[in-house]
Formats: C-alpha cells, structure tokens, sequence
C-alpha cells in the first residue's frame, strides 16, 4: 500500500496513542547544562489520561488527529466517520491498522457495510510498527509529552492539537526505501542477530 498505492485513493496510516497522562510537573524541566544532561523533578500531579486517534496521510504526510477519554471500539468508528467526512464524497480510502481487538468489531464492521469505499488493511501480528503513523507519534512523542507540563486533561488536549495543526503546515510523508540490495538478508544468509 505504500510504496505502490491505488490509483485515485487516499491511504491513511491509522492508530491510536492510549492513556498519554496530563502531569503537571512540580519541579521545572532543568535545560542542558556542560557537562548535565536536562533533568526534572520525580514528582507530578496526575491529572487523568487521553487517547490520541491519529491518521496519517501516506502520500502527503498530513494528520487527522482526534482525542478520546476511552478507548473502545465506538470511539475508533467515530473517528474513521470523522476521516471519511474529511474526504471528498465517493473518495476511495483505504485504512492501515494494527490487528487490535478494537478495530475488528462488530460495529467496524457494520460501518465497512455501510461506506464501501473503506477498505481495512491489517499489519501482520507483532508487526504494528510496519504502520507509518508510529513513526509520526514517536514524533509528537519527543516533541510534547515527554517534556509536557498539562495543567489539565483538556490543556493535554489543546496541546496536543494546536501541535498537530503547526505540524500539518509542512507536513512530511514517509519515504521508505531500501538501497543497498547486498546487505538484504535472504534464506541463505549465515549470519542472524540474537
């Protein structure tokens, strides 16, 4: 689906990031320092968690971003009637999904034969990390939970937001490509990595 995509379809790497914690930290993030490396503080506040349903556009690198306070299969259709809304009426969309319980319920199901122009593809097991939007939220990862101080579950939702409506200014696709063919492991290749 990535490298040889349908012609006049939109594919979307879809994933949810589960229970992303709003802490408020207590002690400030000390920068980097000579010789320090950047630290904080071990106590926080929980404030609650979020889920984070996240499509990634295979061809142009944008995201479709939406956050729950569960995670169920009612908020994952929710989520793919909020991606076939975003796209042109009859547009063909085809969905690349990990093989989660969630994503293969009756109610997906009931949403499939209801829009025929969605097609579910699923990663092979243990294989989620195949799915390109893992890439974009070890991303947002780095760049807001990590380090994020939330004062709330709705400030960890409008963070989360406001990052990937900036992110999607200049969104960048996934450019997989493997170049050099000699070092391709094949049945025959003697040396294995334990």
């Amino acid at each position: 689906m990535y490298l040889n995509p349908p012609q006049n379809a939109v594919v979307f790497s879809v994933d949810e990031k589960t229970a992303i914690q709003a802490l408020n930290r207590l002690d400030p993030v000390l920068p980097l320092s000579p010789g320090r490396a950047e630290r904080h503080g071990f106590e926080y506040f929980r404030h609650g968690t979020l889920s984070l349903y996240a499509a990634f556009n295979t061809k142009t690198g944008e995201v479709l971003g939406k956050t729950a306070t569960r995670h169920t299969s009612a908020e994952f259709v929710a989520f793919l009637t909020d991606i076939v809304a975003n796209q042109p009426k009859g547009k063909e969309i085809h969905v690349i999904a990990d093989n989660l319980s969630a994503h293969k319920t009756k109610q997906v199901g009931a949403f499939l034969e209801t829009h025929s122009n969605v097609h579910m593809h699923f990663t092979p097991t243990y294989s989620s990390w195949l799915n390109q939007v893992e890439l974009w939220f070890a991303k947002i990862e780095r760049d807001v939970i990590a380090r994020g101080v939330f004062t709330s579950v709705p400030d960890l939702k409008r963070k989360l937001m406001r990052y990937i409506r900036k992110y999607n200014e200049q969104p960048k696709p996934v450019k997989w490509k493997y170049c050099d063919l000699s070092r391709r492991i094949t049945p025959d290749s003697i040396v294995t990595v334990h």
